[in-house]
């Protein structure tokens, strides 16, 4: 493997100059104020990745598929990505450098099994090649057991419509676990399981509709099956309930060991503000949430998930406020969203809380910094509430394959060359190093 890429002057700069900023030290002075109280020593900084928008070339899953056909949802396909497969103890080496004591993955399904119960020991070697490399330089290995992507096989006989979905899915996390389990220092079985219901209920979800049945229409007749389904677009009524089986006996299957170590759910989570008299707010944060909050409660810990608000008012879900700042992503500009779901999260489910993804698509990396102390500021103050917040976990390491808007919106802190996959860290990356090196919000 290739060392981690260097960091220039400029990156360590512009990181320790906001770092400083943050504990009340201006940089040319060296004079400081009362400094913030440090976080306890076990609390994890990091960063969040996911398998297949970071590995490339993940063919036998169901978005590579829906990538490919015609018609299709995603603006391009994900091809190599950012070669992540096999740059892993590169990305590590360099997460590791920049100061962050954990790491977010998720191990690809539909790499290690295939085939319907036809398992990969190469693949399983993969990934325990990769926690061990985690533990190498210091990361905590954070496993997600499925990242939205399935096996081709399974989105074809009806993904988690199909009634043996919830004991096909403990296979694989058993199966899994028996292999990895040992390295890891923890774990949730989906990342963000209510995801389906946060793109239902937005409003631009009928537009998408027909454009998503036509996609999957197609998938389905690539397959040479009669439908196709995916965790993304998927159908509730159909689907939900098996789902949660899924995750109930995953989540036993992977407490079973061997590795003792908390398991959670991690929740896509937004701000809700009612706005005005009337407001619909409880039935959108009943709509976005469903189940999902009563799992979190039943496991060890819950995994908050946070970019932006949702206003509401009687009418329903409000657009951002005119003249408000907008990410890349086309949503409202508001770091301060991620105190408010943890407070949420915790009190709705008595459960200790990671931030295990928060992050800011844009270009302009001054407002990836802005974001960041922002957001931060607002783990401190849950933290200096009591509240019980064990790590935050920034999205994401690497400009990576962002679904279906291809690679054009930029969450990394990390650039990445699409044609020669330098790495290229941006200031933010040695800003929010330098924090988690201090230890401190």
């Amino acid at each position: 493997m290739t060392d981690a890429p260097m960091l220039s002057r400029r990156t360590l700069v512009a990181g320790m100059a906001g770092v400083a900023a943050t504990v009340g030290m201006t940089p040319e002075a060296g004079a400081a104020t009362k400094p913030a109280r440090p976080l306890p020593k076990g609390f994890w900084w990091g960063t969040a990745t996911a398998a297949h928008q970071i590995e490339g070339n993940n063919t036998n899953s169901d978005f590579w598929l829906a990538e490919n056909v015609r018609p299709s949802l995603f603006q391009e396909p994900s091809l190599d990505a950012c070669d992540s497969y096999h740059r892993y103890e590169e990305d590590i080496a360099l997460a590791a450098k920049l100061g962050f004591n954990a790491h977010r993955f998720g191990i690809e399904w539909a790499r290690i099994e295939p085939e319907p119960g036809k398992f990969s020991e190469a693949e399983l070697d993969h990934y325990l090649r990769v926690m061990e490399a985690c533990h190498a330089h210091g990361l905590a290995p954070v496993v997600t057991y499925s990242h939205w992507t399935v096996p081709r096989w399974f989105a074809a006989m009806g993904g988690f419509e199909h009634a043996d979905s919830p004991a096909l899915f403990a296979r694989f996390a058993e199966r899994a676990t028996a292999k990895l389990g040992q390295l890891m220092a923890a774990a949730s079985t989906f990342n963000e399981a209510n995801i389906a219901r946060v793109i239902q209920v937005r409003p631009e979800a009928k537009a998408i509709e027909p454009l998503v049945r036509a996609m999957l229409a197609a998938c389905a007749k690539a397959s040479g099956s009669s439908g196709f389904a995916s965790v993304l677009f998927a159908d509730l009524p159909k689907s939900e309930a098996n789902q949660v089986r899924a995750h109930e006996l995953a989540f036993d299957a992977i407490k079973a060991g061997p590795g003792d170590f908390p398991v959670g759910v991690t929740i896509s989570m937004q701000d809700i503000q009612g706005v005005g008299e009337g407001n619909k707010a409880d039935e959108v944060t009943e709509a976005i949430y469903g189940p999902w909050i009563a799992q979190a409660a039943k496991a060890d810990f819950v995994g908050v998930q946070t970019y932006t608000r949702v206003r509401v008012d009687a009418t329903g879900i409000l657009p951002p406020p005119k003249g408000a700042e907008l990410t890349a992503a086309g949503y409202e500009f508001y770091p301060e969203a991620l105190e408010a779901t943890i407070r949420y999260a915790a009190k709705a489910t008595g459960k200790p809380v990671y931030v295990t993804e928060n992050g800011i698509g844009t270009d302009d990396d001054t407002r990836r910094v802005a974001y960041i102390d922002r957001a931060l500021a607002g783990v401190r103050a849950c933290i200096d509430d009591g509240i019980d917040v064990r790590g935050y976990l920034h999205w994401s390491l690497l400009d990576n394959f962002e679904w279906v808007f291809g690679y054009k919106q930029r969450f990394g802190l990390v650039s990445v060359d699409r044609q020669t996959f330098k790495r290229t860290p941006k200031p933010s990356a040695v800003h929010l190093g330098a924090r988690a090196r201090a230890n401190r919000l």
